[in-house]
């Protein structure tokens, strides 16, 4: 093997189609873009969801209710869940998450005062409600928002 009788792979190298070119390429006269009009013209093409004119689907549907696009969700524990940790611990979002507690963080976590809390923990979270820091602080343990 010398270096002059290399050669790419079969099909490794394809050449360039070159539109509007006569006979032969199958793309020539109207280069594949039909007959007149806005598809046919460089840059020329509808924006999507656009109907030909049509009223588009999105705007033929009914809407309901107030949709907030800035809206943040956050994913919530309630206080009683946080009994299984041993007195002392520092519970962050990364803890709650390995321990499969929430499945996703989304925009934050919020603690939720559901149920009653009987060890001393330090908590750290996005946000919380105040029951929740109430029977937080009441069982002795401190509230951190992240």
């Amino acid at each position: 093997m010398k270096l002059h009788t290399l050669t790419p792979a079969e099909g490794s190298r394809k050449s360039r189609n070159r539109v509007g070119r006569g006979q032969g390429s199958g793309n020539g006269k109207l280069a594949g873009r039909g007959q007149g009009g806005q598809g046919q013209r460089s840059g020329g093409n509808v924006r999507l969801g656009f109907e030909g004119g049509q009223q588009p689907l999105f705007r033929r549907l009914p809407k309901r209710g107030f949709n907030n696009v800035n809206r943040k969700e956050y994913a919530t524990v309630n206080v009683e869940t946080l009994n299984r940790f041993e007195d002392g611990t520092e519970i962050t979002p990364e803890l709650l998450l390995e321990l499969g507690i929430i499945k996703k963080e989304l925009s934050g976590i919020k603690i939720l005062g559901a149920g009653n809390l009987e060890k001393k923990l330090n908590v750290k979270a996005n946000k919380f409600s105040k029951s929740a820091e109430q029977a937080i602080t009441a069982a002795g343990g401190t509230v951190e928002v992240i």
